[in-house]
């Protein structure tokens, strides 16, 4: 597998198994973030459940993938709650 950036070969593949100890934030807007601490979100590129998995470039940092993704469950809820209040 090469780089979707710069072609070069060296990618690291991570992985780990994080049950429910996973944490991300979101930028929603200019004022509000989505926090999440549980399982890994299947929708997020990055693995799901227990299983966090990414691959990037040694060379130029580039995470490997297919981008950009459509927006997760977590920032619809973060969206749809902003539009109630």
């Amino acid at each position: 597998m090469a780089c979707s950036r710069c072609k070069s070969i060296r990618i690291a593949n991570a992985g780990g198994k994080c049950s429910d100890l996973f944490g991300v934030s979101i930028q929603i807007d200019e004022e509000n973030v989505q926090e999440h601490d549980g399982y890994v979100p299947d929708d997020l590129g990055i693995g799901g459940g227990d299983y966090m998995e990414v691959s990037y470039c040694l060379d130029c940092g580039q995470i490997q993938g297919t981008w950009p993704l459509p927006r997760t469950e977590l920032e619809e809820k973060a969206l749809a709650k902003l539009e109630e209040e």
